[in-house]
């Protein structure tokens, strides 16, 4: 564990990202107790940054005073004044040399809190999307994630730092004037204290407008985020068919309603923090004039003028400063909310607490089985019925949007059924831990997935010590041998961003080579060799037919002419399984199948 970690690790025994999680769904509807919640185990350290900033500014506050005093001592001419003067300011250089020390301090303690909250909040973010349903994913753009993850939490960590530090540290400097205001005039003192109110009616008058402005600003935010992320993955699409400048209209469009919410914000931001300054500078002059005034009269000395002048300068820059800081205040209370929305989601994976297997063998049994999808009433699959053992290979075939994915998603667990039952090995997979399920599952999907990285890293996903002799066994199963040698790095050549440095089919091969390497007991193969040309293609299906051998595999392919070898067909049409048998089983009932694949010839 780093240096950091050590620091900002909080005393006792609790997972920081659950507690996250557990502050949010405990307090909802509550940001500053959320907030509050966030720092359990680091408050000390708030207090220790306080007083540290105490110390560090004891010189600014002790200076008017010592002006006044000096200012006093000359014009009384009090004989020792000389000596004051000394004392004084050695007084003040101590100070201001313990400044350094205490600031450093203060950061330290203030930066350990804070970036652990930031931290734990991303972490915690980083967990939920990983327990959120695969149908939540694909609902919410990942530009709005990513909004929430990188500018939200980043807007939060500044919430934390002016709720917990900067207005305690306003409150300190006001306190401190008044004390010392109040202990040497009543009359002043109550000066002050009126000039309160008027700040608070400009803050509270300016208060619901910003809030509304910065929630607009926010969504806007987070949908240009998506709408960015969604031009770039579509540049190559844009390009081949010359839709440069439609896109850059669209963006244009989506930018300049960006500007225009912000430049509201601004504005209002703006005049706010422009009357909340003007206000507090014309007190500011009455302040001169009132205690000016209180000099002639006798009830006040002459240097003390200085001394309020400083002290009610202060109370006006804090009072300002909350001002200031009201619209970072309100932007990050919509963060807090903002991030609850992924938090409290209750679209998860229910996992916790179900039956855990120790193996799985692979047979499958449809049963009644029916699935509609969230906001849509049209039913995929309908009174499906399917037995699968233990090693067979079953194809699906049907015309888009049949059901076939929609099973395969099913076998992985993704989905769940709204009526019937699926079951694994005699077990309802609804009640199943499907994190020990899928240990023994290896999937290819239509579109291959690869991260940033070299060959070897994609192959070897999620498996840890694997030799350089499974590495190869996969890699020469996946007809990438020839591919690996005429690369100048070999499994060390970096793939780029997606894979984009290899051509779709090598990916595809990547892809199965990843699968193949889990060594696994349940194949899922969705359209797997639709993206290699006819003689890779030819020499991966003879692959994945020896390799299949005693897995139970599903395959989906359009493609009919690769399905020859499996064990079982299954023809699915309007979700139900309208045929079923083997390849000449279903060619010689010449019927949906039949009818299929001659249209394939």
């Amino acid at each position: 564990m780093g240096d950091f970690q050590e620091k900002t690790r909080p005393k006792g025994k609790f997972n920081t990202e659950n507690w996250f999680i557990e502050s949010y769904r405990r307090y909802e509807g509550h940001p500053i107790r959320i907030l509050l919640a966030l720092y359990r185990g680091n408050y000390h350290k708030f207090v220790l940054a306080v007083i540290c900033f105490f110390i560090k500014h004891a010189c600014v506050w002790v200076l008017p005073i010592v002006t006044a005093n000096i200012i006093n001592d000359v014009t009384s001419q009090n004989p020792d004044t000389m000596r004051n003067i000394i004392f004084y300011a050695l007084l003040e250089g101590a100070l201001i040399v313990i400044n350094v020390p205490m600031n450093y301090l203060y950061t330290a303690y203030k930066s350990q809190a804070t970036r652990y909250a930031e931290t734990g909040l991303r972490k915690a973010l980083v967990r939920k999307l990983q327990q959120l349903s695969i149908a939540y994913h694909v609902e919410m753009q990942s530009g709005r994630l990513q909004s929430k993850i990188i500018r939200d939490v980043e807007a939060v960590e500044t919430l934390s730092t002016q709720m917990f530090l900067s207005i305690l540290n306003i409150a300190l400097n006001i306190i401190v004037a008044l004390v010392v205001t109040g202990s040497k005039s009543k009359t002043v003192l109550m000066f002050f204290i009126f000039a309160a109110p008027a700040a608070a009616i400009t803050m509270v008058s300016f208060r619901n407008v910003m809030r509304r402005r910065n929630r607009e600003f926010r969504l806007e935010m987070e949908e240009t985020s998506a709408r960015v992320m969604e031009m770039v993955e579509l540049v190559p699409v844009t390009r081949a068919h010359a839709l440069e400048g439609e896109e850059e209209q669209k963006m244009n469009s989506r930018l300049i309603a960006v500007a225009e919410k912000g430049y509201r914000l601004d504005v209002i931001q703006a005049v706010f923090g422009a009357v909340g300054w003007a206000v507090f500078q014309l007190f500011q002059v009455v302040c001169l004039a009132f205690t000016g005034w209180l000099a002639i009269k006798g009830s006040i000395k002459i240097g003390d003028i200085t001394l309020y002048q400083s002290y009610f300068a202060t109370v006006v820059n804090q009072v300002s400063a909350i001002v200031t800081i009201l619209p970072t205040l309100t932007k990050g209370i919509e963060s807090v909310n903002s991030i609850g929305e992924v938090l409290l989601s209750d679209d998860i994976e229910q996992n916790e607490g179900k039956e855990k297997l120790e193996d799985v063998e692979g047979v499958f049994d449809f049963q009644n089985v029916s699935f509609h999808y969230k906001n849509n009433d049209v039913m995929v699959l309908k009174n499906f019925n399917l037995p699968v053992d233990k090693g067979e290979t079953i194809a699906l075939v049907g015309e888009s949007g049949a059901g076939k994915s929609t099973i395969l998603n099913m076998v992985i667990g993704f989905h769940m059924a709204d009526s019937g039952t699926l079951l694994l090995d005699g077990h309802d997979i609804s009640n199943v831990d499907l994190r020990t399920y899928r240990k023994y599952l290896a999937v290819v999907p239509q579109t291959s997935i690869l991260f940033s990285g070299t060959i070897r890293e994609n192959i070897a996903y999620g498996c840890e010590d694997i030799s350089d002799a499974e590495l190869y066994e996969a890699v020469e199963a996946a007809n990438l041998s020839e591919l690996i040698k005429s690369l100048p790095d070999g499994l060390d050549t970096q793939v780029g961003e997606h894979g984009g440095k290899l051509s779709g089919g090598q990916r595809q091969r990547v892809a199965i080579a990843r699968a193949l390497i889990r060594k696994p007991k349940i194949i899922v193969l969705d359209e797997a060799t639709s993206a290699l040309d006819s003689i890779s293609e030819k020499l991966i299906q003879d692959a994945i037919n020896r390799l299949v051998k005693d897995r139970t595999t599903f395959i989906v392919a359009h493609r009919l002419s690769t399905i020859r070898e499996a064990d079982k067909i299954a023809v699915i049409a309007n979700g139900s399984c309208v045929e079923y048998g083997t390849y000449e089983e279903l060619m010689a009932l010449e019927g949906e199948f039949y009818r299929m694949k001659m249209i394939q010839k």
